[in-house]
């Protein structure tokens, strides 16, 4: 069975175009979309749509914000899911307390753990938010340490962890050192 992929870089950087090249010769894709819309944003409703008018016709869109494990859990056998972004289910949980976010991390890397036996195909995209300054305020430094550690989490899980930057994607798998795993 095919391990999970994981896509990860800064903003802008085609991170969001490689994971659907890799998606884009599998029979049928499911389009996991965790941005939420806002109307009240015109840049943010035109960056969802960019997004949109990539995507194939066929593929199916599936829109989440805090139940990505469970909508990953009802995939069908040979499809291949697109996450796009954990970013956005990440900003879409922040609302949830220390001890939550713990519990819905662990399911959610216990259930990516487990994906070894399961006929499906998964390429998660993630945005890289830690490599400037540490934000000021307390939302902001609580979205970049979680989502990170998620990232880092995932990483190790992956049969392909590409780093998306300068318009090259590079297989950190191929060409890395996998890390020990984290103490936190």
């Amino acid at each position: 069975m095919a391990l999970p992929i994981l896509v990860t870089g800064p903003s802008r950087s085609g991170k969001s175009e490689w994971a659907e090249h890799l998606a884009q010769n599998h029979p049928s894709v499911i389009y996991i979309a965790t941005g939420k819309e806002n109307a009240a944003d015109p840049d943010w409703q035109n960056r969802i749509q960019q997004h949109r008018d990539r995507r194939p016709p066929q593929w199916q869109t599936v829109c989440v914000d805090q139940h990505l494990t469970d909508t990953l859990a009802t995939l069908p056998p040979g499809s291949c899911a697109l996450v796009d972004s954990l970013g956005g289910w990440v900003a879409n949980t922040l609302e949830l307390s220390p001890e939550q976010w713990r519990t819905k991390q662990m399911d959610f890397i216990t259930f990516v753990a487990d994906l070894q036996n399961v006929p499906i195909t998964i390429i998660f995209v993630a945005e890289e938010t830690g490599w400037g300054v540490i934000p000021a305020y307390a939302l902001g430094r609580i979205f970049r340490d979680r989502l990170g550690a998620l990232t880092r989490q995932l990483g190790r899980l992956c049969s392909q962890v590409y780093l998306v930057t300068g318009g090259y994607a590079v297989d950190l798998c191929q060409w890395g050192e996998p890390l020990p795993p984290s103490r936190d």
